[in-house]
């Protein structure tokens, strides 16, 4: 074997791993090579695994590369297509050009990273080609699979015969021709019109077309096997994200984005790009997006919205503990791109030049029209190219996607050799001194929104001084602060001596204290309030992004004392979940909860975050995103901004949204395993989630259970997938993950408590019950406590079909006539029971919700009036929240206005009374002078109704 030539710029370790790659490759060939080549393959092999696999996998690219100078060209985007299209010639199936197309890549991407880390190329230069060699990839792909299909499904046509083809937008950094070396590439589907394929053995709609070529399109890209993969796709920016349809046509894209896009796909789509456009196609992409994307007047509330979006992404890396990150850190490169899609967004719709997708053309443009200083201009585009090249090689490493810098000394040589120098030191001061630039301007073009100049005043000797004779209880009082609080400072400052906290977070700690007795002076300066921001600081102590959060956001810190007062639940909440803090950053927001359907569209944002793959992120993301929605709710309530109704509905909105993604992640889990079950109409589950008791009556407290049923339609066969197990099977094992997505504890804790007992047969029946089942339960079976429970039963999830018959059936059982004075003596005996169990009231106390005329009477009570009247006044079986059960009663005269209104008022007073315990963390009984006064009406009311013995 040919000697390994020495490099005496590399590690011990790094010539060892150079030494490994040279003995796998093939010995003829190196044999060939002159001494510069020896040394430019034995640097390569040093600096990138994925360079060196490839280079030993195939022979005759080696010799390519350096016998017949391919290494040496500059320029090969124009030759990407005519060869891709050679490659995929010969292929007759997809597993053939799986492999044709994954070799192609790796051979080019090969020779992209060879020459971008032995210094031949700019980085320009390996960006512009990696963005190529994707849209010709995809491009190539999409055509090869349209021949290949065309004898089974023919080819889509619009209604009067004109040809169409699917049209691929490339997103992010492949739609602006600079994606990474191991990006994700994140693609929308569209396609022109509607209409139908022509030629086939089957004819389909056009959407149903390219939603299957899409799905095609998508595994060949993306799925794994021994020749690796050609891209890792993400389609989750498309309309309506997970939820939408996974192609859609360009009428119901503009339909969308007119009525329902959001400010974040604003930004998206600046990037966005056909691949492989033919004719006007870009054209008329550009004709629909351009009045969502670029507005005719100045529109300076894209400043607010980046903003808001870098505070997310800042969220994101304190959440995940995750520091040096050189794209989404302090300075980092998604800094560049706000300062300069921030003035893209402002002024766009008056600059045609600022319109383009490709960042540093629009940085120029900006300068030409005087928008930016030619200073920061040079500032972000050094920083940028800087970071991009250290972003570039890094990933050219392994072929794996990443932006952090390395933390293992060998690993942290071999960039900095790539970036051209010879020592860690000065790549790491480069790398500095470009985010210090780039965050510099960023800062002055959009900020964080706040200040803090507020003066301090004496207030930070009661911290800071250590001589031992500052007067504490005198100076406390003088500045409008409790004296007892001196003794409790002190104990803090102990307590907090004894910690291990870092240089960088005592120096926060100590700032950061006196500007909380400063808030704590706003909110009266009660020892009691202190203690509670104590229980939110002690955890937090080890994590300086939480100090500095609040030591730089005067108004995050207004909220927390503010909040803190308020309740010491939410306090509790700050203090077992740190990541909450991130909530009090922006007021507004916190003080607003969503409207009923936007939990939905928020969770779902929320989860593009996430990469798809990470389940146990995801489980982790769903439960950030409700404490965090459920504090903004708290928020809400506390400040009697949502009165105690419509924090019900809020709570019971959004556990609505979570069940949704909920059954969509098992869903998806499940069905990649075993497929889907035989049939199924386009688009359908035939699974439904019901939701029973608090949830069914949009009554959820904030610690409540979820009362479920699911069913499913109930068809026999089996399921389409490598592994097909019978539908009734597939459902079980659906509900089963659905179950484990909720229970399983995280970091964040479980999602919801799950109470399946309402279920036929309770514990003992079926986890998922086909709809005929439930059917003839409820019609033969059930006994009246199950038709009380269905009185507050709601369907939660679930297509249409099931949904109208389940609403049938609901209305017929409820309806059916039956004997009054069995069932006033089935109800009472049901009440006694869990009032002999339940009830922790004893002479001195009230138990609010089993309690004599308390929560459970009056529920009891409404219950009693469907099940007894509803065959007369269908009407009552209408709703299933007891509010409005009551307000039907009413209307159908059966209760007077003196009855329906002393049930419904002291029932909101009652639920008030206890969302309000919660909030206040206190638990059990009142004590009687708390009590409502009316309970003992209700109790009465009972009585007259029911003939209670």
């Amino acid at each position: 074997m040919t000697s390994v030539p020495l490099d005496n710029k590399l590690s011990a370790e790094l010539r060892r791993q150079a030494e490994r790659q040279w003995q796998r490759l093939d010995e003829t060939i190196v044999a060939q090579l002159s001494e510069s080549q020896r040394l430019q393959l034995v640097r390569t092999l040093a600096l990138s695994e994925f360079a060196g696999h490839v280079l030993a996998r195939d022979p005759q690219w080696l010799e390519a590369l350096f016998v017949d100078d391919a290494l040496a060209q500059s320029e090969r985007t124009g030759q990407y297509r005519s060869q891709l299209d050679a490659v995929l010639a010969p292929c007759s199936n997809e597993a053939e050009a799986s492999q044709a197309l994954r070799r192609f890549r790796n051979r080019e991407q090969c020779r992209i990273a060879m020459r971008d880390l032995l210094g031949l190329a700019t980085v320009d230069e390996a960006l512009a080609h990696i963005s190529a060699l994707a849209e010709q990839i995809i491009a190539a792909t999409r055509d090869f699979l349209v021949t290949l299909q065309a004898p089974l499904w023919g080819r889509p046509h619009c209604d009067d015969g004109t040809p169409q083809r699917l049209m691929i937008l490339g997103m992010g950094k492949l739609g602006g021709g600079e994606l990474n070396f191991s990006s994700d590439i994140d693609l929308i589907f569209c396609y022109p019109e509607h209409g139908q394929t022509v030629g086939g053995r089957k004819q389909l709609d056009n959407q149903q077309y390219f939603i299957r070529l899409g799905q095609k399109l998508i595994g060949l890209l993306s799925q794994l096997n021994a020749d690796g993969f050609c891209y890792r796709v993400d389609m989750r920016l498309r309309p309506f994200g997970e939820a939408g349809p996974l192609v859609v046509s360009l009428a119901a894209m503009e339909d969308y984005y007119q009525e329902q896009g959001r400010e974040w796909e604003r930004y998206a789509m600046v990037k966005a790009r056909l691949m492989g456009p033919e004719g006007d196609e870009q054209q008329q992409v550009d004709e629909l997006l351009r009045p969502f994307v670029y507005r005719r007047y100045l529109d300076y509330s894209a400043i607010d919205a980046l903003r808001r979006m870098k505070e997310l992404i800042e969220t994101q890396l304190r959440r995940q503990a995750v520091a040096h990150n050189i794209k989404l850190g302090r300075g980092g490169i998604r800094e560049v791109e706000f300062v300069v899609q921030s003035h893209q967004l402002i002024r766009g719709g008056r600059e045609p030049g600022l319109r383009g997708q490709a960042l540093l053309p629009v940085l120029a443009e900006l300068d030409r029209l005087g928008l930016i200083p030619s200073r920061d201009r040079h500032k972000l585009e050094q920083g940028y190219r800087v970071l991009r090249a250290v972003e570039n090689r890094l990933q050219a490493q392994g072929d794996k996607q990443t932006q952090l810098l390395p933390e293992c000394e060998d690993d942290r040589l071999r960039l900095a050799l790539a970036m051209g120098y010879d020592h860690v030191e000065t790549l790491m001061e480069a790398i500095a001194a470009a985010m210090a630039g780039i965050h510099q301007v960023f800062k002055a073009t959009i900020g964080d929104g706040q200040s803090d100049d507020c003066d301090l005043g004496s207030l930070p000797l009661l911290w800071q001084d250590d001589s031992g004779s500052l007067d504490g209880e005198a100076l406390l009082q003088e500045q409008g602060l409790d004296p007892a609080l001196w003794p409790e400072l002190q104990a803090a400052q102990t307590e907090f001596a004894r910690r291990r906290v870092g240089p960088r977070g005592r120096e926060a700690l100590d700032k950061l204290i006196p500007h909380l007795l400063q808030e704590l002076t706003r909110q009266g300066g009660s020892v009691a309030l202190w203690q509670r921001l104590m229980t939110v600081l002690t955890p937090i102590l080890s994590r300086t992004t939480y100090l500095e959060l609040l030591l730089e956001k005067a108004g995050a810190r207004r909220q927390l004392t503010t909040l803190c007062a308020a309740s010491p639940w939410i306090a509790q909440q700050l203090a077992r979940y740190p990541i909450l803090l991130d909530e009090l950053i922006d007021p507004v927001a916190l003080y607003q909860p969503l409207p009923s359907a936007g939990y939905a569209a928020e969770l779902r944002e929320f989860m593009l975050r996430v990469p798809e793959e990470d389940l146990e992120l995801q489980m982790e993301a769903l439960r950030q995103f409700k404490q965090a929605q459920q504090l903004r709710i708290a928020a809400a309530d506390v400040t009697r901004v949502l009165p105690v109704m419509k924090v019900s509905d809020h709570l019971s909105w959004l556990a609505e949204a979570i069940i949704e993604k909920v059954v969509d992640l098992a869903w998806q889990q499940i069905s990649e395993r075993h497929g889907q079950p035989s049939g199924l109409a386009p688009g359908q589950r035939g699974f439904a989630v019901i939701g029973y008791g608090k949830l069914g009556g949009l009554e959820l407290g904030y610690g409540s259970d979820l009362d479920l049923v699911f069913l499913h339609q109930g068809q026999s066969g089996a399921t389409d997938g490598a592994k097909s197990i019978d539908n009734g099977h597939f459902y079980i094992k659906l509900a089963q993950r659905i179950l484990h997505l909720f229970a399983t504890r995280t970091v964040s804790g479980v999602l919801y408590e799950v109470d399946m007992r309402l279920r036929p047969s309770g514990s003992s029946g079926l986890l998922v019950s086909p709809i005929e089942g439930f059917e003839r339960y409820q019609q033969e079976d059930a006994w009246t406590w199950e038709h009380q429970a269905l009185v507050r039963a709601r369907f939660i999830y679930g297509d249409d079909p099931l949904a109208a018959r389940f609403a049938r059936l609901r209305r017929e059982v409820l309806c059916r006539p039956r004997d009054l004075a069995a069932l006033r003596e089935q109800v009472v005996k049901m009440r006694q029971k869990m009032r002999d169990h339940l009830d922790k009231g004893n002479a001195e106390r009230f138990d609010l919700k089993q309690g004599r005329g308390g929560i459970t009477d009056i529920e009891f009570i409404t219950q009693y009036l469907v099940l007894s009247q509803a065959h007369g006044s269908p009407t009552l079986a209408t709703w299933s929240d007891n509010v409005r059960i009551l307000e039907s009663a009413l209307m159908v005269d059966k209760l007077t206005p003196q009855q329906a209104d002393l049930l419904s008022e002291t029932y909101k007073e009652l639920r008030n009374t206890n969302h309000h315990q919660v909030l206040a963390d206190q638990t059990g009984p009142v004590a009687l002078a708390e009590r409502p006064e009316h309970c003992d009406a209700v109790a009465q009311l009972w009585q007259h109704m029911l003939q209670e013995a």
